[in-house]
């Protein structure tokens, strides 16, 4: 039954996705906040079919450790699920990816007009320095940044190094960075197509204040998150019983 529900999602996010993106293709000549409020939209229809199709909801915890303004937002990355979420629990929030992205035709373009950090890993200390310039041009305009120090997806209860540009930017911008955890694995794996029933969990833990050397804000941002996420990792996936399970708050962004 996973199986099949799994396959139906994929099937109509895919397809509701091609056409919500071949008819928002004027956006692209419109504002860029209209953007955002359009890609707002699609994720939360997305995030709507994977309740009702797969049973798997979420829910957030931790919103008050989110200080007013911008902020460096530092999360685990277990999922496909993990690159949704965030446009629902932040205002105009900024995502730091791969500058590859930025190339897909279609979705890549949409990613471009609404104003991402773009990081090319084969360019060094060139890249650090671009993705600094952006960020700090993104903070300005008052937007919260996202970021997975990890650069990819791992599974429940593995770590990957830190990349060093989660602590250029907490070096460089002076802003607070606020760790998240989750259990997104659990549901949705990054090699699977699967999509299990029940409820993801998403923690925001307090934030790091500025000011730490680089090595003790690495040892501090990794030991915080990694220390959560198994936690979370611990409680096992919760299954859903058909109740309702995201948190209300959780639709209204700071």
């Amino acid at each position: 039954m996973t199986a099949l529900r799994s396959l139906l999602f994929n099937l109509l996010f895919y397809g509701w996705t091609t056409v919500y993106q071949f008819l928002c293709l004027p956006l692209l000549l419109a504002p860029r906040r209209a953007t955002f409020v359009f890609g707002r939209f699609w994720v939360r229809v997305s995030l709507a079919l994977l309740a009702m199709v797969c049973g798997l909801r979420h829910r957030v915890v931790g919103q008050a450790n989110l200080p007013e303004g911008p902020c460096i937002v530092a999360a685990k990355h277990q999922s496909a699920w993990d690159t949704l979420i965030f446009s629902q629990l932040l205002d105009d929030p900024s995502y730091v990816i791969k500058r590859e992205l930025l190339y897909l035709p279609g979705f890549g373009w949409f990613l471009g007009k609404l104003g991402v950090v773009g990081v090319d890993r084969s360019a060094g200390a060139a890249a650090l320095r671009r993705m600094v310039r952006d960020a700090k041009r993104m903070a300005a305009a008052g937007r919260k940044l996202v970021i997975f120090p990890e650069g990819t997806r791992t599974a429940p209860g593995q770590t990957r190094p830190y990349h060093p540009g989660v602590a250029a930017l907490y070096k460089q911008l002076g802003l607070p960075v606020v760790p998240v955890a989750l259990n997104s694995g659990l549901f949705w794996s990054r090699r699977s197509f699967r999509k299990h029933p029940g409820e993801i969990t998403l923690e925001f833990l307090p934030p790091i204040d500025p000011g730490l050397p680089r090595k003790a804000f690495l040892e501090t941002l990794q030991g915080r998150i990694e220390e959560a996420s198994a936690r979370l990792a611990a409680a096992g996936p919760a299954r859903a019983e058909g109740a309702p399970l995201v948190d209300q708050a959780a639709d209204n962004p700071r």
